[in-house]
């Protein structure tokens, strides 16, 4: 019975590694050709058309804030520096324990008004809000704590505009980001929300609210985080924007419409993946009635802080994998359901499989593997090509996504930087990624333990000029 059950595992294992990387090389298949796409258009209308016309749409921008005195001055300035006809910066102060508000009502010379919220969606009780006397379009909601799902809602409430942009108060935006999406929203009429690519802030140098230069940081563990948003947002989300069927936008980043936002309940505060579960419940809304897209555009640069600490990144990955579970429970009636598409028969299969019981399937794939290997139920030839096969396709996937950032965008400039990451797409391959797994794994058993807990992350702070 033991051995039959070990045979079966092993089968299943070794189907869903053919499974998984045969939809990664399409994704990377379909990202290639959207990119070089997203480029040529590029060329022919550049983004700066949109600022001296009258097409663009005004932004407001919700920065919800715990916690954040380190880093917030410099994000709002490098907020306040955006090539855009018309946006208001709105920060949410969400019960900090620190001097949050404080710092910022001091850098920014802000005083008390009374304003009126324009949507009635859930919120914690707001104490005040605060008006910057140098900049008018600069807002503050000092409120009581109610997690970033909360704080979100608040902005929403207090926001003025068509579109908002959901950022995090450790994030700069590069100052042409928000024109960038704007002009996908002009594109596609039918457009309701779209994500830009996050980039690690780590290691850049930071002076008057703007990355002025882009270096590797000297933390291994922000390295390979590195390498793998580069992989996972030049070829993960460009991949399935190109298949309609985009299921996550960061919440780093990403600018939604209001009204819809609105129509659907704005963000939930019971779950730790708000920003993936609001995405989800508009397809499962609108997806039906075939009235909307969901985009990802490849170039708008959003910078933000990565953890330099195992025991941060650990939460911060649990937190991910807890998230993820939520969204897809809460909207499963989409799964392998054709009313939605690409959504309901491509990406929820694929999220539910690959992503939400991938992180078990792996992390006991391993130790039945070995188990097996040593009862002497697979050879020693067949454990070695599959573990060559398992690595060579690891390192191939993370060096093409190094390759395409190297011929499209290009930040990092210097030769020493690729050679660098092309160091750390191969050695993520002995060791980060099956830590990575087992973080995953221990979240989706919190998840079944009822967790609920965020988890602070540690701020190291941008670095600045002296």
């Amino acid at each position: 019975m033991l051995i039959s059950i070990l045979y079966f595992y092993n089968y299943l294992v070794v189907f869903y590694f053919i499974g998984i990387n045969l939809i990664y090389i399409l994704l990377n298949f379909l990202s290639f050709f959207e990119i070089r796409k997203y480029a040529r258009e590029n060329k022919v209308m550049n983004a700066g058309i949109i600022f001296r016309s009258n097409f663009y749409m005004p932004v407001s921008i919700l920065v919800p804030a715990y916690n954040e005195s380190r880093n917030i001055v410099d994000s709002v300035k490098s907020m306040l520096q955006l090539h855009y006809p018309e946006f208001e910066i709105i920060v949410i102060n969400d019960g900090s324990k620190d001097n949050t508000a404080d710092v910022l009502k001091a850098a920014y010379k802000m005083t008390e008004v009374s304003l009126e919220p324009s949507s009635g969606l859930a919120s914690k009780i707001v104490h005040g809000t605060y008006i910057s006397r140098t900049h008018r379009n600069l807002i503050l909601i000092d409120k009581q704590n109610g997690g970033k799902a909360d704080a979100l809602n608040a902005g929403v409430n207090y926001s003025h505009y068509p579109l908002f942009c959901a950022l995090d108060a450790d994030s700069v935006l590069d100052n042409e980001s928000i024109l960038k999406m704007s002009r996908t929203f002009i594109e596609n009429p039918d457009l309701i929300a779209a994500g830009g690519i996050i980039r690690v802030i780590n290691g850049c140098r930071i002076e008057a609210g703007e990355v002025v230069s882009i270096d590797l940081p000297s933390s291994s563990l922000a390295c390979f985080q590195i390498v793998e948003y580069l992989r996972g947002f030049l070829f993960g989300r460009t991949g399935w924007s190109a298949m309609d069927a985009m299921l996550i936008i960061s919440g780093a980043f990403g600018i939604f419409k209001k009204k819809e936002v609105v129509d659907v309940g704005g963000y939930r505060s019971d779950t730790v993946g708000e920003d993936m579960e609001l995405v989800i419940r508009l397809y499962n809304k609108y997806r039906p009635e075939n009235k909307m897209k969901i985009k990802f555009v490849p170039d708008p640069v959003c910078y933000t802080e990565v953890p330099e600490s195992l025991s941060v990144l650990s939460k911060q990955r649990n937190r991910w994998q807890r998230g993820l579970i939520d969204s897809l429970i809460l909207n499963f009636n989409m799964f392998m359901n054709p009313r939605y598409g690409t959504v309901g028969l491509v990406a929820m299969p694929f999220f539910v499989i690959f992503e939400m019981l991938g992180p078990i399937i792996e992390f006991t794939g391993y130790i039945v593997f070995a188990f097996s290997f040593f009862m002497g139920i697979i050879g020693y030839k067949f454990c070695l090509l599959f573990t060559m096969a398992s690595i060579t396709l690891g390192i191939i996937l993370s060096v093409s996504s190094i390759l395409l950032e190297e011929l499209t965008f290009r930040k990092y400039t210097k030769v020493s930087h690729t050679l660098w990451l092309f160091f750390y797409s191969i050695i993520e391959n002995f060791g980060y990624k099956q830590m990575n797994t087992y973080f995953r794994f221990r979240g989706t058993i919190d998840y079944l333990l009822g967790s609920k807990h965020w988890g602070e992350m540690t701020r190291m702070g941008f670095k600045k000029d002296k």
